[in-house]
Parts: C-alpha cells; structure tokens; sequence
C-alpha cells in the first residue's frame, strides 16, 4: 500500500516542481489578493512538513533541524521575498526527503511513533502509513492552493 502512496507524493511534488519552474521568481513571490502567503511559501511548506510530520511529531528524530522550518512551517507566511537561491534549495529537497523517507519506512525506523493528530485533519494517527497518507493529502493541499493562486499571479 505505501508504494503506491511515495508513487502518488513523487508525482504530485513533480508537477508541483513543473508549476514552480514554469513561473517567474516575481510570480511565485506575489501573495495573490485573498490569500495569506504565495506560491513559493506553499512549494516551501511541504518539503518542511513532510519531515515535521514524518519524523519530529512522531517522535522518531523530536531533535530533527529541518532546514527553512522557521520560514515554511505551521502558522508561518511569507516575510519576506523568497529568493531563487532558497527555492533552488528547496527544489535539492523536494524529492530527496522523500527518498530518504522510503528508505527509513522501509528499513524499519518508523515502527515505535508516538501517536498524534493536526489541526488540518483532526485525526489522531498511529502508524507511519497513517502519517504518510496524510503527507499526500498535505501536500495535494497545498499543490491546489499553488494552482489556484497561479491564476492569480499570470
């Protein structure tokens, strides 16, 4: 089952990375009126919370320095301009945390979690395929915010 569930998180953060590199540096900076933080804020989140969720809410890694966590994470907008050179960072990170997420599920890490909810879905989970189901659910989240606020910003 979670095969198929890395399958469909690769695709959506692939198509997420097409829309992302198909704007400009401007456009995915502009907070479209009605909304609270830009394309670029949500491309960041997701590559924060994935590991959040993975790995420090679960208690596995409750230490993990997540690189941009201050900047993309829960209760976070955008502060500033977000430059070319965070977003190509976070295009290094938008797959290879997943990589190391399936390599960890599968070597066992994730077998003890400390079980919790999020205010998003208000489901307490228990397990990793839980947590990671939800991860895609997170970020289709956000992957519609994204469309919707490119055709704001075009």
């Amino acid at each position: 089952m979670t095969e198929f569930v890395f399958k469909y998180i690769r695709r959506n953060r692939e198509i997420f990375l097409q829309l992302v590199n198909s704007l400009s540096i401007e456009q995915i900076n502009k907070i479209p009126d009605g909304f609270r933080n830009n394309i670029a804020w949500n491309f960041g989140h997701i590559v924060v919370s994935t590991q959040n969720l993975c790995y420090v809410r679960s208690g596995i890694k409750p230490g993990l320095d997540i690189p941009f966590k201050s900047k993309f994470g829960k209760d976070t907008k955008p502060e500033s301009f977000i430059s070319q050179e965070e977003i190509d960072e976070l295009k290094k990170q938008l797959l290879t945390t997943i990589d190391e997420l399936e390599k960890d599920y599968l070597s066992g890490v994730f077998k003890n979690i400390t079980p919790y909810s999020t205010s998003t879905y208000k489901h307490e989970m228990h397990s990793i395929e839980e947590i990671i189901t939800c991860t895609l659910a997170h970020d289709s989240l956000h992957f519609g915010y994204a469309l919707a606020q490119k055709k704001l910003v075009v």
